[in-house]
Order: structure tokens, then sequence, then C-alpha cells
């Protein structure tokens, strides 16, 4: 069921990026951007919501990825190719490297430059303008796993139950007659 465009409501996240992991944390960002938590989701509407992520330059590549990962752009005069690598990027715009990851995830249309884009509200310290828009008491999205262990359920929370087939059962009608 579709909702066409009546009663979307517009929700503020906080997210936190110190110590996370920069796709990482991208990943989590762009389906809220999208909307895809919604049960009104629509891939061709707008029913995304906004994110203010704080501490920017605290993000975390793995590898060697600081010295290694080159960012490119062009100026646009003949010869203007130009590139800095992560290390430089984050000396001089620390919301480049996670706003140009996010973006990356979202698809290249109207959508994204027009609503989603906007929505997106990156800063290199803990301090933004935006704490009238915020729920009172609000807290920051809980830090994305490094590994799928522990007790991160990835949204299924003590809902998903396992059937006798999962467990290693047999399923009713599959046994073998002897």
């Amino acid at each position: 069921m579709s909702f066409p465009g009546r009663a979307v409501q517009r929700t503020w996240h906080l997210v936190d990026a110190t110590s996370q992991t920069v796709g990482r944390l991208a990943t989590q960002i762009a389906p809220i951007l999208k909307g895809k938590h919604k049960p009104t989701f629509r891939p061709d509407g707008d029913c995304g919501d906004f994110v203010v992520v704080i501490n920017a330059d605290k993000v975390h590549f793995s590898g060697k990825k600081w010295s290694d990962k080159i960012y490119r752009w062009h100026t646009g005069y003949p010869g203007g190719l130009k590139e800095r690598p992560a290390k430089d990027m984050l000396e001089r715009k620390p919301e480049f490297i996670l706003k140009k990851a996010i973006l990356g995830m979202l698809y290249r249309n109207t959508l994204r430059q027009t609503y989603m884009e906007p929505r997106l509200k990156i800063y290199a310290g803990p301090d933004h303008p935006h704490e009238a828009q915020l729920p009172p008491g609000v807290t920051p999205l809980p830090v994305h796993p490094r590994k799928r262990k522990g007790d991160f359920h990835f949204g299924l929370g003590d809902k998903y139950s396992y059937t006798t087939a999962q467990k290693g059962g047999t399923r009713a009608g599959t046994e073998k007659s002897a």
C-alpha cells in the first residue's frame, strides 16, 4: 500500500561517528535517508528522514586506506584533475569523506539531489545547530558491530525463531521410508 505524499512524518536521527568504520556507518545512514525503515517506503517517493552526524573527524578506515585511498575530482579546466589521499582529506574536509561514502550508496536521481542530500547534516565536532529539531533525550544510533558476533541482532531481535529444519531436524513429509 502506498501513501502518495500524505502525512509523511520526518524524524531526526543523531549518529555519532566516533571510531566507526566509514563504510559500515554509511550502510546504516543511507537507508534512513531513503526511508527504507518505514512501512510507507516507496522507491520513487520522498519518504526519508533527517540524519545529523557528529564527530565526522574521528571516523576510521580499515587496512591501509588512510594512505592508499585517493579522492579524485576535476575542476573543469584543462589539466584540472586533482587528487588527494584520505589522510589529507581528513585534515582539510573531514565531512567530505563520510558524505561521499553515504551519497555513493544512494541512487543518482532527482530524489537524491533534491531531497536526500539536503537532509544529511554532517559536522566535524560534537556541536551542531540542530538541538531544537532532535527529540529531547535523544541518544545516538547504536554502533554497527565489526563482526556478526555478540548480541547485535541486525534488526531481527528476539522475534526471529528458528524452524525445526534450521535447527537440524526434519520437516514434515521429508522422512525417508525404509
